[in-house]
């Protein structure tokens, strides 16, 4: 019966869009007009690479560089800058295929073709020493990045990362759109159909049950739009296609920086069991459990978040004279 749901998804795509159902995507300029503020940038690049990227906080501070995770963009993380602008220079980036950066132009969604807009961007700020901090997917390319550019970084800080690799007994998935990202028809669909609830659904998994009062509709609808942007949905459809999140784990050893680990114990998209993973092979790595928080720390707990992440700069880089 799955089988043949699964096999009947793309017809169902078919028929809705003939009904007119189809969800339409944005319009680039309302969505720029609505999203962006005062220190909102574009970095560009000669092969046509457009990064959407803010430069807030303390312009005295130490740098950290932000980095989200899948389905996501810079917003993520206004909160937490919010909490640790007066302290740091908060540098946040929305990877090719999300937000209002857009589709890749050559739709390299591989993790170098991810890197690209981070290097451009600090490029762009002239960043040659900077703390990388990076949330899911997000964290995943940050200690991807570590590996073959430690000279550049001063810590690394890693928030429910993905790369780890997990076991069969591992409880699967509960989050709708990973569910329907893991199937070529669940991606079809979901390039043409995307309705609002079910973005809602997703956030909503996404969080514990403690922390559920924290999504409004206006963070709902800000991912059901980025989503919609002409060109990130087909880029969703690439990007979960890759079904090789534990690329490299093995050399994650090679990391001497000092790196902070932040995972909740709730996670249902990632187990917690990776943050174990993640401090086992890491020579220099502190591990943070959130007992009570689900797989976004930064937006379930901000300002502990905050907390931690300044504490851990403060014995690390501020006492090296990073």
């Amino acid at each position: 019966m799955r089988k043949l749901f699964l096999i009947a998804l793309p017809f169902l795509a078919l028929i809705a869009a003939a009904l007119g159902l189809r969800t339409p995507d944005t319009d680039r300029a309302a969505m720029e007009a609505t999203y962006t503020d005062a220190a909102s940038r574009f970095a560009e690049s000669p092969t046509g690479l457009r990064v959407h990227y803010r430069d807030q906080g303390n312009p005295d501070g130490i740098p950290i560089v932000l980095l989200h995770g899948m389905a996501g963009s810079l917003h993520i993380y206004e909160d937490l800058i919010d909490y640790l602008g007066d302290e740091y220079r908060l540098i946040s980036l929305t990877f090719p295929g999300h937000g209002l950066t857009g589709p890749h132009p050559e739709d390299d969604y591989s993790i170098d073709g991810m890197l690209e807009a981070l290097d451009l961007v600090t490029e762009t700020l002239s960043l040659d020493r900077f703390v990388l901090a990076g949330h899911s997917m997000g964290g995943r390319h940050a200690w991807r990045y570590a590996l073959d550019n430690q000279d550049k970084l001063s810590a690394l800080v890693l928030i429910a990362p993905s790369g780890a690799p997990t076991s069969d007994t591992e409880p699967t998935k509960s989050n709708i759109g990973f569910r329907l990202a893991q199937t070529s028809a669940g991606r079809f669909l979901l390039q043409h159909y995307t309705p609002r609830s079910i973005i809602a659904k997703s956030t909503y998994q996404s969080v514990s049950e403690d922390y559920e009062s924290l999504v409004t509709d206006d963070f709902i609808d800000r991912h059901w739009r980025m989503l919609r942007y002409p060109g990130n949905r087909r880029a969703a459809a690439l990007i979960m296609s890759d079904r090789n999140f534990s690329v490299e784990f093995d050399r994650v050893g090679e990391i001497t920086e000092s790196t902070l680990i932040i995972w909740g114990a709730k996670d249902d998209i990632l187990s917690v069991s990776g943050a174990q993973a993640f401090g086992d092979a890491m020579a220099n790595a502190d591990v943070v459990i959130y007992e009570d928080v689900g797989h976004l720390p930064l937006f379930e707990q901000a300002e502990r978040t905050a907390l931690d992440i300044d504490a851990f700069l403060e014995r690390t880089v501020k006492r090296a004279g990073n």
